[in-house]
């Protein structure tokens, strides 16, 4: 099998990285969506970890072939983007550019790389993907509903509730199932700008709960102006660039709130993988 030793260490088996952070390139050419094709590789596999002589550290590998990790990078001498499972990633840092793998669902989804060149035009390449098993299980980070904190019991917000889910440690605020009062918390601009994506757990859902995705001031929806039907078991939230620079405290500052406009739903727990 094909390995790609990535750049990172982890100590104890503890895994870190960061995204990749984007350099200009003005002096870059122009060049064709098959060129940028055939200058860019999209690779699935798995981490597996490699001790590192005399150091308690670690090094994780990426090894091409069956498994839920996604490995990009590209040689095009242009600025340019993975959008990975809905979600951009820059990915190139003055012609050597890598995307730090990434863990994904099972599934088939096409990873698309866009080029900005030297005179503006974009162009634009396609990977189509298949994972089919989980090597790498994705890490669960709770907003609410933590097992490890028992006080975080469901609620059920109320129709036009519109504190009960909103994400603000002030502003928030609801009645869980054991009549005690609680909020979500504030969510903080690391999340919104990492534009991460939040799983709701619902259950008890009526046929008739619908709600809308809102900011906490009223000032924009992120639904398309169309309730949003929330059925028993697991809906997911993406935070999109506009949610972000609305909502972060470091941008706008207007809190995500999402508020059911009719029937009822109980929320158990709301988190996001990675």
């Amino acid at each position: 099998m094909k390995k790609i030793f990535m750049l990172l260490a982890i100590a104890a088996g503890v895994f870190t990285a960061c995204d990749p952070v984007q350099e200009d390139i003005a002096n870059g050419t122009n060049i064709s969506a098959e060129q940028l094709k055939e200058m860019s590789t999209v690779a699935v596999g798995m981490f597996k970890e490699q001790p590192i002589a005399n150091s308690d550290q670690k090094i994780l590998v990426f090894e091409e072939g069956d498994g839920n990790v996604i490995h990009c990078t590209t040689t095009a001498p242009v600025n340019a983007k993975w959008t990975v499972a809905g979600k951009d990633y820059v990915g190139n840092c003055l012609y050597a550019g890598k995307l730090p793998g990434k863990k994904l669902k099972v599934g088939s989804q096409t990873v698309v790389l866009t080029g900005t060149c030297a005179d503006g035009t974009v162009v634009k390449a396609e990977f189509p993907i298949e994972i089919k098993t989980i090597s790498n299980q994705l890490d669960r980070f709770y907003l609410y509903g933590d097992p490890a904190k028992p006080e975080q019991r469901p609620f059920k917000p109320g129709a036009w509730a519109a504190a009960a889910m909103r994400f603000s440690d002030t502003e928030g605020k609801f009645t869980d199932i054991d009549g005690k009062e609680g909020n979500l918390p504030t969510i903080s601009d690391a999340i919104y700008l990492g534009c991460k994506t939040l799983i709701f757990d619902i259950s008890e859902a009526t046929d008739d709960c619908v709600g809308r995705i809102m900011n906490g001031w009223w000032s924009a929806r992120y639904d398309g102006d169309k309730d949003v039907q929330f059925k028993n078991g697991l809906w997911e939230l993406p935070i999109t660039e506009t949610i972000a620079n609305d909502c972060a405290k470091g941008k706008g500052g207007k809190d995500l709130q999402v508020m059911i406009t009719a029937g009822s739903c109980q929320i158990n727990a709301i988190y996001y993988e990675e």
